[in-house]
């Protein structure tokens, strides 16, 4: 293999630090070849979909790419902006809020925003941030609970990129934030904010994405620490058992998901004359396919089939000030140790 020559910016200049956020990716548009290519890259990852290559690949090409993605651009269109599509525009600007906390903090950080699938790719903005002559970096994925099909394929992605690399930086990474105080205190602020306006719910869903059970019994943490964000949030709120319930939703495939599944939960409510549910994404710190589509409008079509009367879906974190400030902290922990300080603040 042959390695990637050193970029000439960096060379002999002082070493600088790096953040690179890293969220799950987006089609570049709701079409469907756009899509095509997207699930390809999405479901030919080895730690999303753990079967054998030769037993799979032939089924992702032979059938789920001739059928799924026309389908799935149809669900993008559905929720797709002016300005494109919401993960990607709220992931560009939660980058570009981050950079500005972290200024004003005193910090002197390059920060970039990178998609584990599609574009900007992880390499293309390690490969960036090493032209700005950062040897520090630290990779933030945005997932809050850790998963082998999340986090761990993050570092996969970072591996790959080490690999080719001549002058490999110092890394470290955020692998997790399920339990967070600033993360917790920034949830319980949107759901807060959002019954001062609404009022409160009869019933306060927590819905997760899935993962197969397979993935948690071989020993995958992602479900005790969804668990573990639930019960933190819930006890912020001052919620009592029967307030709130957690469920799983985005289930793929034949296999067996974790239960008990978002879709499930809602027509049960409906069907017990629930009169109004409110569902929050913890698992999603910006607003996407799976929150606007998935919760926002099937959801809400499921509740509402089965009986129920009043449903609201409380956005994710997007740009709210107190999850960005909660960011910025927990950068700032993860960084100690390396020289993060503009040159104006150090003598401070």
């Amino acid at each position: 293999m042959p390695f990637r020559p050193e970029p000439e910016a960096a060379r002999g200049q002082p070493g600088r630090t790096g953040v690179l956020l890293c969220n799950l990716g987006t089609p570049d548009q709701p079409t469907a070849a756009a899509t095509r290519r997207y699930l390809a890259e999405f479901l030919s990852d080895r730690r999303v979909v753990e079967l054998p290559p030769a037993l799979w690949q032939p089924i992702l090409h032979g059938l789920v790419l001739r059928t799924r993605p026309a389908k799935s651009a149809a669900k993008y269109r559905s929720i797709w902006t002016p300005e494109g599509s919401p993960l990607m525009v709220w992931s560009r600007r939660q980058a570009v809020l981050l950079r500005g906390y972290l200024g004003e903090r005193g910090y002197d950080l390059s920060v970039r925003l990178a998609m584990r699938y599609g574009q900007p790719s992880i390499a293309s903005q390690l490969d960036e941030l090493r032209a700005r002559g950062c040897t520090r970096i630290l990779v933030l994925p945005l997932y809050p609970q850790y998963s082998g099909t999340t986090t761990a394929s993050v570092v996969d992605a970072v591996a790959d990129w080490a690999r080719a690399a001549r002058h490999v930086p110092e890394l470290r990474f955020v692998m997790r934030f399920h339990d967070d105080p600033g993360y917790i205190r920034a949830l319980s602020r949107v759901l807060l904010q959002h019954w001062q306006t609404h009022g409160r719910p009869d019933k306060l869903v927590m819905s997760f994405h899935g993962v197969p059970q397979r993935t948690v019994q071989r020993g995958d943490p992602y479900h005790d620490e969804c668990v573990t964000t639930a019960r933190l949030l819930a006890e912020r709120l001052g919620l009592r058992p029967d307030d709130w319930v957690l469920s799983f939703q985005s289930r793929f495939g034949k296999a067996k998901w974790v239960e008990p599944a978002t879709q499930t939960v809602l027509e049960q409510l409906g069907r017990a004359g629930t009169s109004r549910v409110d569902v929050i994404c913890p698992g999603f710190v910006a607003d996407c396919l799976e929150t606007l589509e998935e919760i926002a409008i099937e959801g809400r079509a499921a509740f509402q089939a089965a009986g129920g009367q009043e449903f609201h879906y409380v956005p994710c974190l997007n740009d709210e000030p107190a999850w960005l400030a909660a960011l910025a902290e927990l950068v700032q922990d993860h960084l100690q140790g390396w020289p993060t300080r503009a040159p104006s603040s150090s003598a401070k």
